[in-house]
């Protein structure tokens, strides 16, 4: 991946120099050089939109389908449970909420190192392996003959799934401008939506091989689906790309305007992808930015109920007067219906390069969800109004989630600071898993109440950060606004601090305006 930065950096400094940029910027609106000007006038229209969808068709199907992999792999043993997986392993108790808590252990510590390892190894490397690697954990889970070896099974399966979801966000950040990426994130995020009802279909279908070759229905889960994710890392390999220079699909002129149109993203300067000296300092600007930990709350308030709710919706079905089999189809509807909301509100969000208002409409989605369900939980006669309810939050928090990683993504500036503190805020934001595979407790059922409060708690936190962050962007655009209205618009703060010192700046320049 460096040689692909190595790249987007040579084509920017092919831009004509600092005092050429100064004279030329009057000639058009965004003070571009002439040449990038007219780049990306020529790459407009059709043209642009023949392009993007070039790029989608080529990019985006093999993440959405490891993500896809990636959430049943970590979700089906909610379906495993209704086909008999407590009991062949004499499970008791809240046994079954460890289980589901140890993948968290792992998958929250390798997370930062994951997306770190990304500097170092290919996306065409990296992304693969860890596909393969984790396909082969879950097949492997289908043999375990007791609980200790399900545990087992279960940490080891934490540790490459840890990387997939930030390799597959920075893999979107190499290809797609800030105010691009959100939809695409939506597309292969979305597939966590639809892994709830693929789940329960296929659950629905393996469970039917229950006593095949002296194995119960819940391996059959965990071996078919190991197997498929293994083909589906396999065929990684073949479609996954390390940039632009790497590819034959895209002629010089496409390769081009990719390269300087990220370069030249959130600044004019055209050093945006440049990141030079000790990396040090990078990582303690992604440490210390305030953004990342009010963005973990929104992350916390959406992933607690999140984890939650996949864990458990099959098993919370189930007591709502469904039998076991019915319940794995009837988790089909809601993850379908989040799957076309999120790229539903992932589009208009990128139309109207806002962030925060989806996601606090989304959020709300969600508690009047939570709320529907909590308050009719305790009364049978109203199991549908419950389901109901458990739908909502699905169509609620899926659709939020996409845009607290782009918010945050679209708001820092320069790859590796993009990189760490993405992994980071991914990493605080999954210990709601740990919270989340704890709140739908054996002995609370039928009502549950205790894991609709909780998820209620969470889903207001993060309506709460997300206002937040909101208002506190919006001023600091507003005192940039005035600071460069004060020292003779764009030019003038070019002209006082350089262009090679903004970019230095990057998110904290004057001229770099965050997105809302």
């Amino acid at each position: 991946m460096s040689d692909t930065m190595s790249s987007i950096k040579a084509d920017a400094t092919t831009m004509p120099n600092t005092d050429e940029k100064r004279m030329s910027r009057s000639s058009n609106d965004d003070g571009l050089p002439p040449d990038v000007a007219a780049l990306m006038e020529e790459f407009s229209g059709d043209k642009y939109n023949k392009l993007m969808r070039k790029l989608d068709m080529r990019l985006i199907p093999i993440i959405a389908v490891l993500y896809l992999l990636a959430y049943l792999d970590r979700g089906n043993i909610g379906n495993a449970r209704l086909a008999g997986l407590e009991e062949d392993l004499k499970m008791t108790g809240e046994q079954y909420n460890v289980a589901l808590t140890i993948f968290f252990v792992s998958y929250i510590i390798f997370e930062v190192p994951a997306n770190m390892a990304l500097k170092y190894l290919s996306f065409r490397t990296w992304i693969p392996t860890i596909t393969i690697s984790w396909g082969i954990v879950m097949t492997l889970m289908g043999i375990v003959h007791n609980y200790e070896g399900l545990l087992a099974a279960r940490f080891f399966l934490g540790v490459p799934e840890a990387g997939i979801f930030p390799a597959c966000a920075y893999y979107i950040t190499s290809w797609y401008t800030r105010h691009e990426a959100m939809y695409r994130t939506a597309l292969f995020y979305a597939t966590a939506s639809l892994a709830g009802a693929f789940s329960g279909l296929l659950a629905y279908a393996i469970t039917l091989m229950d006593g095949i070759g002296g194995l119960g229905g819940w391996q059959w889960i965990f071996i078919l689906e190991g197997i498929v994710t293994v083909v589906g890392g396999v065929a990684a390999f073949f479609t996954i790309y390390n940039g632009p220079d790497s590819v034959s699909w895209l002629t010089d002129e496409e390769k081009r305007y990719i390269k300087v149109k990220l370069a030249y993203d959130g600044n004019r300067s055209g050093m945006g992808s440049a990141e030079d000296g000790s990396k040090r300092k990078y990582i303690k600007e992604a440490f210390l930015d305030w953004q990342v930990y009010l963005s973990v709350v929104i992350y916390l308030g959406i992933s607690v109920s999140t984890y939650g709710l996949v864990f458990g919706l099959p098993t919370i079905i189930s007591t709502l007067g469904y039998t076991a089999r019915q319940a794995q189809l009837m988790t089909i509807p809601p993850y379908v219906t989040a799957c076309i909301l999120t790229i539903a509100v992932a589009h208009f969000s990128d139309k109207y390069k806002r962030r925060g208002y989806f996601i606090q409409g989304s959020l709300m989605l969600a508690l009047v969800g939570f709320i529907i369900a909590i308050t009719t939980s305790d009364n049978a006669s109203l199991a549908k109004v419950t389901y109901a309810g458990c739908f909502l939050a699905c169509c609620g928090f899926f659709p939020a989630f996409p845009g607290v990683i782009s918010w945050l993504a679209n708001n820092l500036a320069g790859p590796y600071k993009r990189a760490i503190a993405m992994s980071l805020q991914i990493s605080l934001g999954n210990t709601g898993g740990l919270i989340g595979s704890n709140i739908y407790l054996a002995r609370e059922k039928p009502h549950y109440r205790l894991g609709y409060a909780i998820s209620l708690v969470f889903i207001g936190l993060g309506m709460i950060a997300a206002t937040a962050m909101f208002f506190i962007l919006r001023a600091i655009n507003k005192k940039r606004e005035r600071y460069v209205a004060e020292n003779g618009g764009p030019d003038g703060v070019v002209d006082k601090h350089g262009d090679v010192a903004l970019t230095e700046m990057g998110d904290k320049s004057p001229l770099f305006k965050y997105t809302l």
